[in-house]
Protein backbone atom coordinates (compact mmCIF):
# COMPACT_ATOMS: atom_id res chain seq x y z
CA UNK A 1 0.00 0.00 0.00
CA UNK A 2 1.02 3.62 -0.58
CA UNK A 3 0.92 5.29 2.84
CA UNK A 4 1.62 8.87 3.94
CA UNK A 5 2.62 9.44 7.57
CA UNK A 6 2.19 13.10 8.56
CA UNK A 7 4.32 13.84 11.63
CA UNK A 8 7.75 12.35 12.36
CA UNK A 9 7.52 12.39 16.16
CA UNK A 10 7.49 9.35 18.46
CA UNK A 11 4.21 7.96 17.13
CA UNK A 12 5.07 8.69 13.50
CA UNK A 13 8.45 7.04 13.86
CA UNK A 14 7.00 3.92 15.54
CA UNK A 15 4.43 3.66 12.76
CA UNK A 16 7.06 4.07 10.06
CA UNK A 17 9.13 1.27 11.58
CA UNK A 18 6.13 -1.07 11.79
CA UNK A 19 4.69 -0.36 8.34
CA UNK A 20 8.06 -0.40 6.57
CA UNK A 21 8.74 -3.84 8.02
CA UNK A 22 5.48 -5.00 6.46
CA UNK A 23 6.61 -3.88 3.00
CA UNK A 24 4.52 -0.75 2.40
CA UNK A 25 5.56 2.24 0.28
CA UNK A 26 5.89 5.00 2.88
CA UNK A 27 6.30 8.78 2.55
CA UNK A 28 6.89 10.74 5.77
CA UNK A 29 5.94 14.44 5.91
CA UNK A 30 7.09 16.85 8.61
CA UNK A 31 7.87 20.57 8.75
CA UNK A 32 11.16 19.91 10.60
CA UNK A 33 13.96 18.98 8.12
CA UNK A 34 16.09 17.29 10.81
CA UNK A 35 13.29 14.88 11.75
CA UNK A 36 12.63 13.97 8.12
CA UNK A 37 16.34 13.45 7.47
CA UNK A 38 16.70 11.19 10.52
CA UNK A 39 13.74 8.98 9.66
CA UNK A 40 14.77 8.70 5.98
CA UNK A 41 18.30 7.66 7.00
CA UNK A 42 17.04 4.95 9.34
CA UNK A 43 14.19 3.46 7.29
CA UNK A 44 13.69 2.72 3.62
CA UNK A 45 11.16 5.55 3.09
CA UNK A 46 10.86 8.84 1.23
CA UNK A 47 10.60 12.13 3.07
CA UNK A 48 8.96 15.47 2.27
CA UNK A 49 9.62 18.62 4.29
CA UNK A 50 6.56 20.82 4.67
CA UNK A 51 3.09 21.23 6.15
CA UNK A 52 1.27 17.89 5.94
CA UNK A 53 -2.09 19.66 5.76
CA UNK A 54 -1.04 21.50 2.58
CA UNK A 55 -2.42 20.37 -0.79
CA UNK A 56 0.87 20.83 -2.69
CA UNK A 57 2.91 18.96 -0.07
CA UNK A 58 0.60 15.94 -0.18
CA UNK A 59 0.65 15.99 -3.99
CA UNK A 60 4.46 15.87 -3.83
CA UNK A 61 4.21 12.64 -1.84
CA UNK A 62 1.78 10.87 -4.18
CA UNK A 63 0.45 12.74 -7.22
CA UNK A 64 -2.95 11.02 -7.32
CA UNK A 65 -3.32 10.50 -3.59
CA UNK A 66 -2.25 7.56 -1.44
CA UNK A 67 -4.10 4.45 -0.31
CA UNK A 68 -3.89 5.70 3.27
CA UNK A 69 -2.86 8.87 5.10
CA UNK A 70 -2.09 8.76 8.84
CA UNK A 71 -1.91 12.14 10.57
CA UNK A 72 0.04 11.90 13.84
CA UNK A 73 1.26 15.45 14.53
CA UNK A 74 0.93 17.01 17.99
CA UNK A 75 -1.87 19.27 16.68
CA UNK A 76 -5.38 17.81 16.46
CA UNK A 77 -6.40 20.63 14.09
CA UNK A 78 -3.58 19.92 11.63
CA UNK A 79 -4.37 16.21 11.75
CA UNK A 80 -8.03 16.78 10.88
CA UNK A 81 -7.17 19.26 8.12
CA UNK A 82 -4.57 16.88 6.68
CA UNK A 83 -7.17 14.13 6.46
CA UNK A 84 -9.70 16.45 4.86
CA UNK A 85 -7.16 17.58 2.26
CA UNK A 86 -6.14 13.98 1.57
CA UNK A 87 -9.72 13.05 0.68
CA UNK A 88 -9.85 15.99 -1.76
CA UNK A 89 -6.72 14.68 -3.53
CA UNK A 90 -8.11 11.16 -3.81
CA UNK A 91 -6.61 9.31 -0.85
CA UNK A 92 -8.90 6.40 -0.04
CA UNK A 93 -8.48 6.02 3.72
CA UNK A 94 -7.47 8.51 6.44
CA UNK A 95 -6.58 8.09 10.12
CA UNK A 96 -6.28 11.01 12.53
CA UNK A 97 -4.65 11.15 15.93
CA UNK A 98 -7.09 13.19 18.06
CA UNK A 99 -6.19 13.77 21.71
CA UNK A 100 -8.52 16.54 22.88
CA UNK A 101 -11.61 15.08 24.62
CA UNK A 102 -13.76 17.96 23.33
CA UNK A 103 -12.86 17.22 19.71
CA UNK A 104 -13.44 13.54 20.31
CA UNK A 105 -17.07 14.21 21.23
CA UNK A 106 -17.58 16.48 18.20
CA UNK A 107 -16.08 13.95 15.80
CA UNK A 108 -19.11 11.74 16.21
CA UNK A 109 -21.02 14.46 14.37
CA UNK A 110 -18.47 15.47 11.72
CA UNK A 111 -16.48 12.28 11.11
CA UNK A 112 -18.24 11.57 7.82
CA UNK A 113 -17.76 15.15 6.58
CA UNK A 114 -14.04 14.96 7.35
CA UNK A 115 -13.81 11.61 5.59
CA UNK A 116 -12.10 9.94 8.56
CA UNK A 117 -11.77 6.17 8.36
CA UNK A 118 -10.42 5.89 11.89
CA UNK A 119 -9.77 8.15 14.88
CA UNK A 120 -7.23 7.13 17.49
CA UNK A 121 -6.55 8.70 20.85
CA UNK A 122 -3.20 7.30 22.09
CA UNK A 123 -3.66 8.44 25.69
CA UNK A 124 -7.16 7.01 25.96
CA UNK A 125 -6.16 3.71 24.35
CA UNK A 126 -3.12 3.39 26.63
CA UNK A 127 -5.20 4.22 29.71
CA UNK A 128 -7.54 1.36 28.82
CA UNK A 129 -4.56 -0.99 28.62
CA UNK A 130 -3.40 0.11 32.08
CA UNK A 131 -6.91 -0.35 33.48
CA UNK A 132 -7.05 -3.92 32.15
CA UNK A 133 -3.80 -4.76 33.94
CA UNK A 134 -5.01 -3.20 37.22
CA UNK A 135 -8.08 -5.43 37.08
CA UNK A 136 -5.79 -8.50 36.84
CA UNK A 137 -2.52 -7.52 38.60
CA UNK A 138 -1.00 -11.00 38.37
CA UNK A 139 -0.20 -10.21 34.71
CA UNK A 140 2.42 -7.88 33.22
CA UNK A 141 0.16 -7.27 30.25
CA UNK A 142 -3.38 -8.32 29.45
CA UNK A 143 -5.06 -8.49 26.04
CA UNK A 144 -8.59 -9.50 25.15
CA UNK A 145 -10.08 -11.34 22.16
CA UNK A 146 -13.42 -12.60 20.93
CA UNK A 147 -15.56 -10.01 22.75
CA UNK A 148 -13.63 -10.64 26.01
CA UNK A 149 -14.35 -14.38 26.04
CA UNK A 150 -10.64 -15.10 25.56
CA UNK A 151 -7.67 -13.41 27.20
CA UNK A 152 -3.92 -13.45 26.69
CA UNK A 153 -1.68 -12.45 29.58
CA UNK A 154 2.05 -11.87 29.84
CA UNK A 155 3.72 -13.22 33.00
CA UNK A 156 7.32 -13.41 34.19
CA UNK A 157 8.53 -16.44 36.16
CA UNK A 158 10.42 -15.01 39.12
CA UNK A 159 12.63 -16.61 41.81
CA UNK A 160 11.05 -19.47 43.80
CA UNK A 161 8.12 -19.56 41.38
CA UNK A 162 6.38 -22.97 41.25
CA UNK A 163 6.38 -22.83 37.43
CA UNK A 164 10.20 -22.85 37.23
CA UNK A 165 11.52 -26.24 36.11
CA UNK A 166 8.06 -27.54 35.18
CA UNK A 167 7.43 -29.47 31.96
CA UNK A 168 4.42 -28.01 30.12
CA UNK A 169 2.83 -31.45 29.67
CA UNK A 170 3.08 -32.02 33.45
CA UNK A 171 1.68 -28.54 34.10
CA UNK A 172 -1.45 -29.21 32.07
CA UNK A 173 -1.93 -32.62 33.74
CA UNK A 174 -1.45 -31.37 37.32
CA UNK A 175 -3.28 -28.05 37.20
CA UNK A 176 -6.27 -29.37 35.24
CA UNK A 177 -7.29 -25.94 34.02
CA UNK A 178 -7.99 -25.24 30.34
CA UNK A 179 -5.03 -22.97 29.68
CA UNK A 180 -2.29 -22.82 27.04
CA UNK A 181 1.25 -21.42 27.20
CA UNK A 182 1.39 -20.15 23.63
CA UNK A 183 4.75 -18.31 23.57
CA UNK A 184 7.88 -17.97 25.69
CA UNK A 185 10.49 -15.21 25.60
CA UNK A 186 13.82 -16.45 26.96
CA UNK A 187 16.48 -13.77 26.62
CA UNK A 188 16.62 -12.89 22.93
CA UNK A 189 15.02 -16.20 21.97
CA UNK A 190 11.31 -16.49 21.17
CA UNK A 191 9.73 -19.95 21.35
CA UNK A 192 6.32 -21.34 20.38
CA UNK A 193 6.46 -24.27 22.83
CA UNK A 194 5.18 -27.82 22.73
CA UNK A 195 4.28 -30.04 25.68
CA UNK A 196 7.91 -31.20 25.97
CA UNK A 197 9.11 -27.66 26.76
CA UNK A 198 10.45 -26.96 30.27
CA UNK A 199 9.90 -23.56 31.86
CA UNK A 200 12.75 -21.71 33.59
CA UNK A 201 13.15 -18.87 36.06
CA UNK A 202 13.31 -15.59 34.15
CA UNK A 203 11.11 -16.78 31.29
CA UNK A 204 8.42 -14.40 30.12
CA UNK A 205 5.43 -16.56 29.22
CA UNK A 206 2.20 -15.80 27.36
CA UNK A 207 -0.90 -17.67 28.46
CA UNK A 208 -4.32 -17.89 26.81
CA UNK A 209 -7.59 -18.97 28.40
CA UNK A 210 -11.03 -17.71 29.33
CA UNK A 211 -11.01 -15.06 32.11
CA UNK A 212 -12.38 -17.55 34.64
CA UNK A 213 -9.79 -20.21 33.78
CA UNK A 214 -6.95 -17.68 33.98
CA UNK A 215 -7.99 -16.73 37.49
CA UNK A 216 -8.34 -20.40 38.46
CA UNK A 217 -4.85 -21.13 37.10
CA UNK A 218 -3.15 -18.42 39.15
CA UNK A 219 -5.16 -19.31 42.26
CA UNK A 220 -4.14 -22.98 42.08
CA UNK A 221 -0.49 -21.95 41.93
CA UNK A 222 -1.01 -19.43 44.77
CA UNK A 223 0.11 -16.62 42.43
CA UNK A 224 -3.18 -14.77 42.20
CA UNK A 225 -3.35 -11.07 43.10
CA UNK A 226 -6.77 -9.49 43.59
CA UNK A 227 -7.77 -6.50 41.46
CA UNK A 228 -6.33 -3.20 42.61
CA UNK A 229 -8.79 -1.06 44.61
CA UNK A 230 -6.36 1.38 46.26
CA UNK A 231 -4.47 3.08 43.42
CA UNK A 232 -1.89 5.87 43.49
CA UNK A 233 -1.16 7.80 40.27
CA UNK A 234 1.72 10.27 39.89
CA UNK A 235 1.13 12.76 37.06
CA UNK A 236 -2.21 14.47 36.40
CA UNK A 237 -1.75 14.16 32.65
CA UNK A 238 -4.37 13.63 29.98
CA UNK A 239 -3.65 9.91 30.22
CA UNK A 240 -4.31 10.06 33.97
CA UNK A 241 -7.66 11.73 33.21
CA UNK A 242 -8.66 8.83 30.95
CA UNK A 243 -7.33 6.26 33.43
CA UNK A 244 -9.30 7.72 36.35
CA UNK A 245 -12.37 7.71 34.11
CA UNK A 246 -11.81 3.99 33.39
CA UNK A 247 -11.33 3.27 37.10
CA UNK A 248 -14.40 5.14 38.35
CA UNK A 249 -15.89 2.81 40.89
CA UNK A 250 -17.32 3.52 44.35
CA UNK A 251 -15.16 0.70 45.78
CA UNK A 252 -11.89 2.17 44.49
CA UNK A 253 -9.71 4.67 46.32
CA UNK A 254 -7.73 6.70 43.78
CA UNK A 255 -5.04 9.24 44.69
CA UNK A 256 -3.49 11.53 42.05
CA UNK A 257 -0.32 13.55 42.76
CA UNK A 258 1.04 16.33 40.53
CA UNK A 259 3.29 19.37 40.98
CA UNK A 260 1.18 21.56 38.66
CA UNK A 261 -1.50 23.39 40.67
CA UNK A 262 -3.77 24.11 37.69
CA UNK A 263 -3.79 20.46 36.58
CA UNK A 264 -4.60 19.39 40.14
CA UNK A 265 -7.47 21.88 40.28
CA UNK A 266 -8.85 20.64 36.96
CA UNK A 267 -8.58 16.98 38.00
CA UNK A 268 -10.26 17.70 41.33
CA UNK A 269 -13.17 19.47 39.62
CA UNK A 270 -13.72 16.68 37.09
CA UNK A 271 -13.49 13.85 39.65
CA UNK A 272 -14.86 14.94 43.05
CA UNK A 273 -14.41 11.43 44.49
CA UNK A 274 -10.68 11.33 43.73
CA UNK A 275 -8.07 12.53 46.25
CA UNK A 276 -5.87 15.01 44.34
CA UNK A 277 -2.61 16.10 45.99
CA UNK A 278 -0.61 19.14 44.84
CA UNK A 279 3.01 18.15 45.46
CA UNK A 280 6.18 16.55 44.12
CA UNK A 281 5.40 12.94 43.22
CA UNK A 282 9.13 12.17 43.36
CA UNK A 283 9.26 13.15 47.06
CA UNK A 284 9.50 9.88 49.01
CA UNK A 285 8.26 11.55 52.21
CA UNK A 286 5.12 12.77 50.44
CA UNK A 287 4.48 9.32 49.00
CA UNK A 288 4.81 7.76 52.46
CA UNK A 289 2.53 10.41 53.97
CA UNK A 290 -0.08 9.56 51.34
CA UNK A 291 0.24 5.88 52.35
CA UNK A 292 1.98 4.33 49.38
CA UNK A 293 2.63 1.31 51.60
CA UNK A 294 -1.12 0.60 51.61
CA UNK A 295 -1.58 0.96 47.84
CA UNK A 296 -2.56 -2.04 45.73
CA UNK A 297 -1.15 -0.37 42.62
CA UNK A 298 1.17 2.51 41.72
CA UNK A 299 1.09 4.14 38.26
CA UNK A 300 3.82 6.54 37.08
CA UNK A 301 2.50 8.83 34.34
CA UNK A 302 4.78 11.88 34.41
CA UNK A 303 6.10 13.37 31.17
CA UNK A 304 9.64 12.02 31.74
CA UNK A 305 10.58 8.38 31.17
CA UNK A 306 13.48 8.65 33.61
CA UNK A 307 11.22 9.93 36.41
CA UNK A 308 8.68 7.19 35.76
CA UNK A 309 11.38 4.50 35.94
CA UNK A 310 12.79 5.80 39.24
CA UNK A 311 9.31 6.18 40.75
CA UNK A 312 8.36 2.66 39.64
CA UNK A 313 11.52 1.15 41.11
CA UNK A 314 10.87 2.97 44.41
CA UNK A 315 7.24 1.81 44.54
CA UNK A 316 8.25 -1.81 43.86
CA UNK A 317 9.56 -2.21 47.41
CA UNK A 318 6.01 -1.84 48.78
CA UNK A 319 4.79 -5.06 47.16
CA UNK A 320 2.14 -3.35 45.03
CA UNK A 321 1.41 -3.64 41.31
CA UNK A 322 3.61 -1.10 39.49
CA UNK A 323 2.92 0.35 36.02
CA UNK A 324 5.13 2.93 34.29
CA UNK A 325 4.64 4.89 31.07
CA UNK A 326 7.91 4.63 29.14
CA UNK A 327 7.93 5.83 25.54
CA UNK A 328 11.60 5.44 24.64
CA UNK A 329 12.11 1.87 23.33
CA UNK A 330 15.67 1.58 24.71
CA UNK A 331 14.47 2.43 28.22
CA UNK A 332 11.52 0.08 27.90
CA UNK A 333 13.78 -2.80 26.84
CA UNK A 334 16.16 -2.06 29.72
CA UNK A 335 13.59 -2.12 32.52
CA UNK A 336 11.67 -5.06 31.04
CA UNK A 337 14.79 -7.13 30.43
CA UNK A 338 16.03 -6.66 34.01
CA UNK A 339 12.60 -7.07 35.61
CA UNK A 340 12.84 -3.60 37.20
CA UNK A 341 9.18 -2.67 36.63
CA UNK A 342 6.07 -4.88 36.67
CA UNK A 343 4.38 -3.45 33.60
CA UNK A 344 5.51 -0.94 30.97
CA UNK A 345 3.17 0.92 28.59
CA UNK A 346 4.02 3.07 25.57
CA UNK A 347 1.60 5.33 23.71
CA UNK A 348 3.63 4.97 20.50
CA UNK A 349 3.48 1.16 20.67
CA UNK A 350 -0.25 1.12 21.44
CA UNK A 351 -0.98 3.51 18.56
CA UNK A 352 1.15 1.71 15.97
CA UNK A 353 -0.43 -1.63 16.94
CA UNK A 354 -3.97 -0.28 16.50
CA UNK A 355 -3.17 1.28 13.12
CA UNK A 356 -1.29 -1.82 11.91
CA UNK A 357 -4.42 -3.84 12.64
CA UNK A 358 -6.49 -1.43 10.56
CA UNK A 359 -3.99 -1.43 7.68
CA UNK A 360 -4.02 -5.21 7.41
CA UNK A 361 -7.82 -5.27 7.52
CA UNK A 362 -7.93 -2.74 4.67
CA UNK A 363 -5.46 -4.80 2.62
CA UNK A 364 -7.67 -7.84 2.92
CA UNK A 365 -11.05 -6.11 3.03
CA UNK A 366 -12.54 -8.28 0.29
CA UNK A 367 -12.19 -11.41 2.42
CA UNK A 368 -14.60 -12.25 5.24
CA UNK A 369 -11.83 -13.85 7.33
CA UNK A 370 -9.65 -10.78 7.78
CA UNK A 371 -8.12 -9.60 11.06
CA UNK A 372 -10.50 -8.55 13.83
CA UNK A 373 -7.93 -8.05 16.60
CA UNK A 374 -4.14 -7.84 16.58
CA UNK A 375 -1.72 -7.64 19.51
CA UNK A 376 2.06 -7.56 19.28
CA UNK A 377 4.10 -9.51 21.84
CA UNK A 378 7.77 -9.92 22.75
CA UNK A 379 8.77 -6.52 21.41
CA UNK A 380 6.88 -7.08 18.16
CA UNK A 381 8.55 -10.43 17.38
CA UNK A 382 5.31 -12.36 17.95
CA UNK A 383 1.73 -11.49 17.06
CA UNK A 384 -1.58 -12.72 18.42
CA UNK A 385 -4.39 -12.32 15.90
CA UNK A 386 -8.12 -12.94 15.95
CA UNK A 387 -9.93 -14.00 12.77
CA UNK A 388 -13.51 -14.85 11.98
CA UNK A 389 -13.97 -18.09 10.06
CA UNK A 390 -15.86 -16.98 6.97
CA UNK A 391 -17.45 -19.10 4.24
CA UNK A 392 -15.04 -20.70 1.80
CA UNK A 393 -12.09 -21.18 4.17
CA UNK A 394 -10.59 -24.38 2.72
CA UNK A 395 -9.89 -26.20 6.00
CA UNK A 396 -13.31 -25.80 7.66
CA UNK A 397 -14.28 -29.05 9.39
CA UNK A 398 -10.77 -30.50 9.16
CA UNK A 399 -9.08 -31.52 12.47
CA UNK A 400 -6.21 -29.15 13.32
CA UNK A 401 -3.74 -32.06 13.47
CA UNK A 402 -4.41 -32.71 9.76
CA UNK A 403 -3.77 -29.09 8.70
CA UNK A 404 -0.22 -28.30 7.57
CA UNK A 405 0.26 -25.13 9.61
CA UNK A 406 3.17 -22.79 9.04
CA UNK A 407 6.18 -23.12 11.33
CA UNK A 408 6.17 -20.94 14.44
CA UNK A 409 2.39 -20.81 14.52
CA UNK A 410 -0.16 -22.07 17.02
CA UNK A 411 -3.96 -22.01 17.06
CA UNK A 412 -4.52 -21.09 20.71
CA UNK A 413 -8.25 -20.47 21.04
CA UNK A 414 -11.62 -20.92 19.38
CA UNK A 415 -14.90 -19.28 20.33
CA UNK A 416 -17.89 -21.06 18.81
CA UNK A 417 -20.93 -19.23 17.47
CA UNK A 418 -22.80 -20.14 20.68
CA UNK A 419 -20.13 -18.37 22.77
CA UNK A 420 -18.33 -21.52 23.97
CA UNK A 421 -14.57 -20.89 24.48
CA UNK A 422 -12.31 -23.80 23.48
CA UNK A 423 -8.60 -24.37 24.09
CA UNK A 424 -8.10 -26.52 20.98
CA UNK A 425 -6.48 -29.92 20.71
CA UNK A 426 -5.42 -31.61 17.50
CA UNK A 427 -8.86 -33.21 17.20
CA UNK A 428 -10.76 -29.91 17.19
CA UNK A 429 -11.86 -28.37 13.89
CA UNK A 430 -12.91 -24.90 12.81
CA UNK A 431 -16.52 -24.21 11.80
CA UNK A 432 -17.96 -21.33 9.83
CA UNK A 433 -18.79 -18.42 12.15
CA UNK A 434 -16.15 -19.33 14.76
CA UNK A 435 -13.71 -16.75 16.04
CA UNK A 436 -10.18 -18.13 16.17
CA UNK A 437 -7.04 -16.79 17.89
CA UNK A 438 -3.62 -17.52 16.38
CA UNK A 439 -0.18 -16.81 17.87
CA UNK A 440 2.70 -16.67 15.40
CA UNK A 441 6.26 -15.49 14.86
CA UNK A 442 5.24 -14.64 11.27
CA UNK A 443 4.36 -10.96 11.61
CA UNK A 444 2.86 -10.60 8.13
CA UNK A 445 -0.31 -12.68 8.36
CA UNK A 446 -3.24 -10.88 6.76
CA UNK A 447 -5.87 -13.60 6.54
CA UNK A 448 -6.82 -16.86 8.24
CA UNK A 449 -5.97 -18.58 4.96
CA UNK A 450 -2.33 -17.55 5.47
CA UNK A 451 -1.84 -19.90 8.45
CA UNK A 452 -1.25 -22.94 6.21
CA UNK A 453 1.98 -23.63 4.33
Amino acid sequence: MQIIVVGAGKVGRALTAQLTEEGHDIVVIDHKPELVETIVNIYDVRGVVGNGACYDVQKEAFESGADLLIATTSSDEINMLACLMAKKIGTQHTIARIRNPEYERQLRLVREELGLSMVINPEKTTAREIARVLRFPSAIKREQFCRQRFELVEYRIGPSNPLAGMLLADLYRSIRVKILVCAVARGQQTIIPSGSFTLREGDKIYLTASPADLEAFFRKLHLFRARANNIMIVGASRMAYYLVKELQDVQKRVTVIDSDRSRCQEMSEKFPGVLVIHGDGADSELLREERIAEADAFVALTGLDETNIILAMYASQFNCKVVAKINRPSFSDLVSGRDLVDSVVSTAAVTSEAIARYVRAVQNSLDSDNIKTLHRLVGGRVEALEFNVGPGVPFIGKPLKEIDLKDGLLVVGIVRRNGQAVIPSGDDALAEGDDVVVVTTNTRLRSLRDIVK
